[in-house]
């Protein structure tokens, strides 16, 4: 049996035991506990513990109850690790009766959160959303935590299991190989957006109370805007990645998903912080804003702002993933923009027009001009290629996080007598022609490969500087957008005749570049599903950004919580075994 099955059997299991034997393990929770804990917040739930309404088990054990209620049919979560989860609860449960009212608790004391498949949780199966490293006896069990579950773990969260992601996080829609499709919680039949869709729908559903995202081209703000939640990319440096399964090193991050800012900004606090395995954080606690980042949260933040629309979001000027290497013709690099280009929906543009008149009554300037990141970024950004340089991310990744049986690409290949794709590893063409006759990009390593400059660093700086010097020349202090550039599609219906890969969006310039933006709830389409807002800011300014968000979210609350089925729909998760 893979480690995979165990953990949802043994989940199962435990969900299974009768009321009695819950109560005796740990007490029934009050009969409020329905209304106290369906929205509730990280400062609501510590005043709970605070005022002994509720002891961390009862709070786990309602998640868990939640979570095998209804994951059957949304399929968020791909692994439950109930007795992780339980034995921890206890264990601070003891702490806290031991310690009195004066015991220390960390900023997520007791707080149950969900972790995104690709990124390491010590003894658990790193399935990265593909089947390949769930192959029995051959699974990619991880040896120890990611950074980000360390800094987590550390302040006191409750981890209740992993969340279903595509395969490598590489779609953006949430079907993975390794467990199947998760839904939307606002209807199951429509995209969640991916890939960090299975962390969106277990947070605005209400199976953990955050979780982490990744980003490698929206990855976090394209599926936060599809399910009424707030998602932040923090700065690239702010956090570090070290220990998450690499799409491609030099674009990815890693980020909080929460259902209000508060809690968003407590949590980027735990994760943030310099980490000798990412090179990218060293340095970064003199260049970022001071914490706790709750100290930007001010209903006012927006009064006096002013931002611009980036033009090409508007015209949907295409961005090629991962960009188009300095070897490239001008002629190979317009033709992949032209096969990326995707087009702002009509509905879509109404209800971003919604949101900036939201934004002005509370204060801010928006203001529109075709000279804001107009065509000439789009295309300058385009040139950040870093297909040529993705092995070496796997590469280390294993090394460090991989099973005993394998720590690079040639060892998996030798140990399960198949290659890991050229998605992780190379052997990809740029762009997105159909029949491409280029070759492929051969692969080399960033840090010595003098190409590097043109591929990656020179463009990168080039972008930045149109980025900045529009904000000084028109004095703005952000930009916003429509985090996706359509709503989230029916996937039991075809769209423009294929099943749906999307949705999509024109956000990927923010990785590129590792600017800050956060993606916070913007109403709701006709069909009621829902809209997001985009805001990004200068590097390092990750503060002042959840103010503007915060700002937002208190003018407006606009976020409200799906209505969830537990029967009458065909599951969308994996195999029937692992979906009971």
């Amino acid at each position: 049996m893979s480690i995979s099955k165990a953990c949802v059997l043994a989940a199962a299991l435990y969900l299974g035991f009768g009321l009695t034997a819950r109560a005796q393990m740990a007490g029934d929770a009050p009969s409020s506990a329905d209304k106290d804990l369906l929205e509730v917040t990280i400062p609501q739930l510590e005043a709970f513990y605070r005022e002994h309404k509720y002891t961390v088990t009862q709070v786990v054990q309602w998640y868990l109850d939640r979570i095998g209620r209804y994951n059957g049919i949304y399929a968020a979560l791909e692994k439950v690790d109930a007795q992780g989860a339980l034995a921890t609860a206890a264990r601070e449960d003891a702490e806290a009766q031991a310690g009195g009212s004066g015991f220390p608790r960390g900023p997520l004391w007791g707080v149950p959160i969900v972790i995104k498949e690709n990124t390491s949780v010590q003894g658990l199966v790193t399935s990265d959303g593909w089947q390949g490293y769930v192959i029995p006896g051959h699974e990619l069990v991880a040896p120890r935590d990611a950074t980000i579950v360390v800094k987590l773990r550390a302040a006191g969260a409750v981890i209740l299991g992993k969340t279903n992601m595509p395969d490598f996080a590489a779609s953006d829609t949430n079907r993975s190989t390794a467990y199947g499709r998760t839904g939307n919680a606002y209807d199951v039949r429509f995209s969640p957006g991916g890939s960090s869709g299975g962390t969106v729908t277990a947070v605005t559903a209400n199976l953990a109370l955050l979780g982490n995202g990744t980003d490698t081209g929206n990855s976090i703000r394209m599926p936060a805007s599809t399910s009424a939640v707030v998602g932040v990319f923090p700065t690239r440096g702010l956090v570090s990645i070290a220990g998450i399964a690499p799409l491609d090193w030099l674009l990815d991050n890693t980020g909080p998903i929460a259902r209000d800012v508060t809690d968003a900004a407590i949590a980027l606090g735990v994760m943030a912080g310099e980490d000798p395995g990412d090179p990218a954080t060293i340095g970064s606690a003199t260049k970022a804003q001071p914490e706790p980042y709750t100290q930007y949260l001010r209903a006012d933040a927006l009064k006096g702002k002013r931002f611009g629309v980036p033009a090409c979001i508007l015209d949907g000027a295409g961005i090629p993933f991962q960009g188009s290497p300095a070897a490239e013709t001008d002629a190979q690099v317009a033709a992949d923009r032209e096969a990326a280009r995707v087009s702002l929906q009509p509905e879509t543009r109404a209800a971003f027009l919604r949101a900036v008149e939201a934004l002005r009554a509370a204060g801010a300037t928006v203001v529109f001009d075709d000279s804001i990141l107009p065509e000439n970024f789009a295309a300058t950004v385009s040139r950040v290629g870093t297909l040529a340089y993705i092995r070496e991310g796997t590469e280390k990744f294993l090394a460090a996080c991989g099973p005993a049986e394998y720590h690079s690409a040639e060892e998996y290949e030798r140990a399960v007598g198949a290659p890991l794709p050229p998605t992780i590893i190379g052997g990809d063409k740029p762009g997105t022609v159909p029949n491409d006759t280029r070759p492929v990009v051969q692969q080399a390593t960033f840090e010595n490969n003098p190409q590097a400059e043109a591929d990656v660093l020179e463009p990168r700086r080039k972008a930045l500087e149109i980025y900045n010097s529009t904000l000084d020349r028109l004095h703005l202090d952000g930009y916003v957008y429509p985090a996706a550039q359509m709503p989230p599609p029916d996937e039991t219906m075809p769209q423009d005749g294929e099943i749906s890969g999307g949705p999509h969006s024109d956000t990927g310039w923010v990785n590129m570049i590792g600017v800050p933006a956060v993606v916070v709830p913007a109403g709701f389409y006709a069909n009621g599903l829902p809209f997001g807002l985009e805001i990004a800011a200068r590097p390092w300014h990750d503060g002042d950004l959840l103010g503007w968000a915060y700002a937002f979210e208190q003018a407006t609350h606009w976020r409200k919580p799906p209505v969830l089925v537990d029967r009458g729909l065909i599951p969308v998760g994996g195999p029937p075994a692992e979906r009971k």
